[in-house]
């Protein structure tokens, strides 16, 4: 018998996803954002390995298309499909998708708080790493690197906060939800 892709279940985990990519229009401080804890959230609860790298990222393209397309749209007179340098966000969450894997073989507060630290980590290095290669404003050496790094440090409070604030609010809504809807725990 075939199984179905659209259960309860994974409709649930997609929506909240979705819900928790598109909550980045609600004003917030710099890197405080979902896209962390979405990849965290898809790798624990997502069935299937496609599933973990396509709907987190698909729900961070979608987003990125309204934000660059809706909101900063009196800035930008041209359509947006990626803006520059968008693959060292994406790889990263890419990263922290093959991370999240091997943390959650079993979905516990420790590893969840484990994926978060490990999610803004891997976050930080990819990112700010894009951000020096080719960048003028570094010198392209070991030195230039670790200025940037050091630039980037403020950033990276709210890139935490973010992680562990929405991984708090994605485990914690849907092991709630399971408790009500006990079709929604994986079979």
């Amino acid at each position: 018998m075939k199984s179905n892709i659209f259960t309860s279940r994974f409709i649930f985990i997609t929506v909240a996803i979705l819900l928790a990519a598109f909550s980045r229009m609600v004003p917030h401080m710099q890197n405080f954002s979902p896209l962390g804890a979405i990849v965290l959230f898809g790798a624990a609860h997502l069935t299937k390995k496609w599933q973990v790298f396509l709907i987190p990222l698909l729900a961070t393209w979608l987003s990125d298309l309204f934000i660059n397309n809706v909101i900063y749209a009196p800035y930008n007179p041209q359509f947006v499909w990626f803006y520059e340098g968008f693959y060292w966000q994406y790889g990263s969450y890419l990263l922290i998708a093959v991370a999240a894997i091997f943390i959650f073989n079993k979905v516990n507060t420790q590893k969840i708080v484990i994926g978060a630290l490990s999610s803004s980590a891997i976050f930080f290095f990819i990112t700010n790493a894009g951000c020096w290669v080719g960048n003028p404003a570094y010198p392209q050496n070991i030195g230039g690197l670790i200025s940037c790094y050091a630039a980037g440090i403020p950033f990276l409070k709210g890139t935490l906060l973010g992680d562990l604030f929405y991984s708090a609010i994605l485990f914690g809504s849907y092991y709630f939800a399971q408790l009500k809807f006990p079709k929604l725990a994986k079979a």
